[in-house]
């Protein structure tokens, strides 16, 4: 058996990682995704150096070539990568030994590991964006299509697990929609910033201006783009080669080689984290109102149970939440490298390896699964409708202070309110009745009180607000 079989003692398959598992995401991470971003920048470096006359056209040609991830094996790098404790190191060696001899010079030529490492990280979260952003969109609009269709349709609103006031599920569904497309615009910004990594041995070029000055294909060619002062001043050639690097990786050229500066993988593990949360919040509100005693929302397609045969598990949505569980510690973890010492740190850079690609297998899974739930969501307003009368009005409590407040006044209103509250809840019958019959005992006259309206004052669904006007205004937003 064979490791790209999924099988073979010991290889992690995803047997403990439902959330992930056959996602995109994870197929852009894999140890062989990797390994290609890795070569993909080992053959980047080597055509930019040739683009600016600094190899041969036939080095880079040769690299491109002998640079194919199926030609390596990735087990075998893996072992030997703890001689040195980096993958790039028996990566070089397998690559220099694959190229024509006279092209093994121009391999991996004045860089250093965490450049090529660095680069492929960048290279591999890219592509993972370029997988997640359309998982987003799919869920916002998926949300989208359920706010509108049920802008006006009124349910209760809690607070600290109790009925508040009555929204619509149009709303909430609108606020979900508003958080994902929120994650979304931060990974959009992420993902167009995303650098490569070049400054060799520390960070100062310094190997990349001398090959430029001496090598046989030193001379930099007329490609180059001169400064103000019609050169690129000592050791310039490095500087011009890392954005022509850049350009050949499709990544942006950072101002500084960032060894030790770690603000893009912070930035990214920031955007991540909040996307797991943005998805973590739809699940968890999916999850409440899925409940058997509640049942105002449902998945497409539960999952079973191994037990109890009448279970519909809401399987997406648990997945999702455990995700948003998750994604903050991984975050944590990338923070963490932030405070790292020297110009390449010992420790700091190895931890964010897997975490990154945990990170990003673990949101892109919960993206795949928020853009099936939101697709798949059951809506049963008869339920929601049935839960605004579950307190006999009293979750109109607000409007009807407000109301009365300009017959007797905000304090005696507030204190009268509490009296009928606390006797309605003790069985004494509906807020409204309840409430008229208060009321009388104050001195309102029958007239006064019909004036009032108070089964219209009570009615949950005409108590929500500008709940409607709020879901126009976030359907305006893309």
């Amino acid at each position: 058996m064979t490791y790209e079989e999924g099988t073979g003692g010991g290889f992690d398959v995803g047997l403990l990682a439902p959330g992930r598992v056959a996602s995109p995401a994870e197929h852009a991470t894999g140890d062989r995704e990797f390994l290609r971003a890795m070569l993909d920048a080992e053959a980047a470096l080597t055509r930019a150096q040739a683009e600016l006359g600094l190899a041969p056209e036939r080095a880079a040609d040769a690299v491109a070539e002998a640079a194919r991830a199926e030609w390596f094996d990735v087990r075998d790098l893996a072992v030997r990568a703890r001689a040195g404790g980096n993958p790039v190191i028996p990566l070089v060696a397998d690559l220099t030994a694959a190229v024509p001899e006279e092209a093994a010079a121009y391999v991996h030529r004045g860089a250093t590991s965490q450049d090529i490492l660095d680069s492929a990280a960048m290279l591999v979260a890219s592509r993972v964006l370029d997988l997640l952003v359309p998982e987003l969109d799919r869920a916002a609009q998926e949300l989208g299509g359920l706010a509108a269709a049920h802008r006006d349709t009124p349910m209760p609103g809690r607070t600290l697990t109790q009925h508040a006031v009555p929204t619509t599920f149009g709303l909430k569904a609108a606020g979900w929609r508003s958080l994902i497309l929120d994650a979304r615009d931060r990974l959009v910004v992420v993902r167009a910033g995303l650098p490569a990594q070049l400054g060799g041995a520390a960070g100062t070029l310094a190997a990349f201006g001398e090959f430029g000055e001496f090598g046989e294909f030193g001379a930099i060619g007329e490609a180059v783009e001169f400064g103000e002062d019609g050169g690129v001043g000592e050791g310039g050639s490095g500087v011009v080669l890392l954005a022509a690097y850049a350009r050949q990786l499709g990544l942006t050229a950072p101002e500084l080689p960032w060894h030790a500066l770690r603000t893009p993988v912070a930035d990214l593990a920031g955007a991540l984290a909040f996307a797991a949360g943005a998805l973590g919040k739809f699940a968890a509100d999916v999850l409440v109102l899925s409940r058997t005693e509640i049942g105002e929302l449902a998945e497409g397609g539960g999952g079973g149970s191994s037990a109890m045969p009448h279970k519909a598990n809401p399987v997406r949505s648990t997945l999702i939440a455990a995700a948003a569980r998750r994604a903050p510690a991984l975050a944590a973890t990338l923070y963490g490298s932030v405070a790292a010492e020297d110009e390449r740190p010992a420790g700091a850079w190895h931890a964010e390896w897997e975490t990154l690609r945990d990170l990003l297998r673990t949101v892109g899974g919960a993206a795949r699964d928020a853009a099936e739930l939101a697709a798949g969501l059951r809506v049963f307003p008869d339920r929601m409708r049935a839960h605004l009368d579950l307190t006999d009005g009293l979750i109109v409590s607000e409007r009807l202070a407000a109301a009365l407040s300009g017959v007797l006044g905000r304090g005696r209103a507030k204190r009268l309110l509490a009296d009928v509250a606390a006797e309605s809840r003790a069985g004494g019958g509906g807020m409204a009745e309840t409430l008229a019959a208060h009321l009388a005992r104050a001195g309102l006259d029958e007239a006064a009180v019909r004036a009032l309206d108070l089964p219209g004052l009570a009615d949950p669904a005409r108590y929500t607000g500008a709940a409607a006007v709020l879901v126009e205004r976030a359907l305006g937003r893309w």
